[in-house]
């Protein structure tokens, strides 16, 4: 392996460093997006819970906020109760697109490292095949084994690209329909919340 990637030359050094963020990034990402840490399936109870028996007071509202990206927009909604329907949606409206930003973090990075890696081995393998070219220049033809071989060389780059833009742009396309499934349940809790909350609907 050491001698393929050496072989590849000295661009096979940003496609290593994009693979080395690209695996960072999607094992970051997919401990952090788990669907229990941002939808916690008994949070919404506990919190009819708490608003029943009247026990959603300042200390109660942080630990919620902290809780999850989820009781982050519940928080911000009951933290407004006082306020009317139109400040309560503001207000959870707010807090939703400051959770869509913390849950789309890193993955810019993750698409930019899938739309680079197959340049720069595109890159590399176009340096190695002028470099080939540039011998035949100078020695000849002469063999046509060691010609194949440098051209063999010089697509290894493209290779290594690939390999590292493929897996990162389907990470890249999973992380964002996760997110955006996310975001559509946190509204549609939200939005039940303030409907309960004004008599609108019954609590489900």
């Amino acid at each position: 392996m050491f001698e393929v990637i050496k072989s590849g030359g000295w661009m096979m050094l940003p496609i290593i460093l994009c693979s080395i963020g690209a695996m960072g990034i999607i094992a970051e990402r997919l401990w952090t997006l788990q669907k229990k840490k941002i939808l916690p399936p008994d949070l919404v109870p506990q919190v009819w819970n708490l608003f029943r028996e009247q026990k959603l007071d300042k200390m109660a509202l942080h630990r919620l906020k902290t809780s999850s990206p989820l009781g982050c927009i519940l928080a911000a909604g009951l933290a407004n109760i006082d306020h009317g329907r139109e400040v309560m949606k503001e207000c959870i409206e707010e807090a939703g697109r400051q959770v869509v930003h913390d849950l789309d973090r890193f993955l810019n990075a993750l698409g930019t490292i899938a739309s680079i890696a197959p340049l720069l081995g595109l890159l590399g393998t176009v340096l190695g095949m002028i470099e080939v070219f540039s011998g035949i220049m100078v020695n000849g033809v002469g063999d046509p084994n060691a010609l194949a071989g440098g051209i063999s060389v010089a697509l290894i780059t493209t290779a290594a690209g690939l390999t590292v833009a493929i897996p990162s742009l389907i990470f890249y396309r999973y992380f964002e329909r996760l997110v955006d499934e996310y975001v559509v349940d946190m509204e549609e809790e939200a939005l039940k919340l303030i409907e309960v909350l004004h008599g609108e609907r019954e609590e489900a």
